[in-house]
C-alpha cells in the first residue's frame, strides 16, 4: 500500500470486535453467485471513478473525500486472477480499518469512517458496507513502504543469489520463510505500469523528500 499522509482521527468501526479478534462481515447478505467486482462496478455508478486498480476501486465523495472500495478480486505478480473470493474485500477493509485505529496514536491518518450511514447518499452504497471506507484525500508518497520481518519473496531469491536482502547483508544459513534477525524496511517504487523495483533509501529521499523517508 501506498504511503499517505493526512491529518484528524478515524472513527471507531463499530463491527469490529476488538475483543474477540474477528469481524462481523454478513452485516449485509451477499449474493455469493455475484463477483465481488461487479457489485462493486453496479452500485458506485452514481459516483466519479478516479481510479481502478487491481484490488481496490477510487471514487470521489465530494467535499474533498473519497470512497475506497475493496472489491474481491485477487491479484498476483500484477496479474489479475479470473475467480474472486467472496467477501475477501471485506476481509482485506478489516484488516486495514484494524491497522490504521491501532496505530492512530503514532501517526494520523486519512480515515474518516466505515460506516453507510456516512457515505454519500446515493442508491446502491449500503451495499458496499463492510468493504468500503470514506478517507479525506491525501498527498501519496509515490512508494511503497515493505517492512519485512521473514525471509520470503523477492527477498529469499536476492538472498539465494547474494546472501543480502535489499542490499544488506544477512546472516548465513537462513532458510525460506525464517524469521529475520529484526524488521527492515524496503522500500519500493510504486509503479502506474509494470513491476515496482527495489530500492534504497536514498533512492526513496529522491523521490518523496529526506524528511518523509526518515
Amino acid at each position: 500500500m501506498p504511503c499517505a499522509t493526512s491529518t484528524g482521527s478515524p472513527t471507531p468501526w463499530k463491527d469490529w470486535d476488538h475483543e474477540a479478534g474477528g469481524i462481523e462481515i454478513d452485516k449485509h447478505n451477499d449474493n455469493d453467485d455475484i463477483e465481488g467486482s461487479q457489485r462493486v462496478t453496479e452500485a458506485t455508478e452514481a459516483l466519479p471513478l478516479i481510479q481502478s486498480g487491481k484490488v481496490r476501486e477510487l471514487y470521489d465523495a465530494g467535499d474533498d473525500r473519497l470512497l475506497m472500495v475493496a472489491s474481491d478480486r485477487i491479484s498476483a505478480f500484477d496479474v489479475i486472477m479470473a475467480e474472486p473470493i467472496v467477501n475477501k474485500g471485506r476481509v482485506l477493509t478489516a484488516m486495514t480499518v484494524y491497522w490504521l485505529e491501532e496505530l492512530a496514536d503514532l501517526a494520523p491518518n486519512h480515515l474518516i469512517s466505515v460506516d453507510d450511514a456516512d457515505f454519500p447518499a446515493h442508491p446502491g452504497l449500503d451495499d458496499l458496507a463492510g468493504r468500503s471506507m470514506l478517507v479525506r484525500k491525501a498527498d501519496m508518497l509515490a512508494i511503497e513502504c515493505i517492512v519485512r520481518g521473514y525471509l520470503a519473496g523477492s527477498a529469499y531469491k536476492e538472498y539465494e543469489r547474494e546472501g543480502t536482502v535489499h542490499g544488506m547483508p544477512m546472516p548465513s544459513g537462513l532458510r525460506h520463510a525464517d524469521r529475520l534477525p529484526e524488521p527492515i524496511f524496503t522500500p519500493s517504487t510504486k509503479a502506474t505500469e509494470g513491476h515496482d523495483e527495489n530500492i534504497g533509501m536514498a533512492e526513496a529521499a529522491d523521490l518523496v523528500g529526506a524528511e518523509a523517508a526518515q
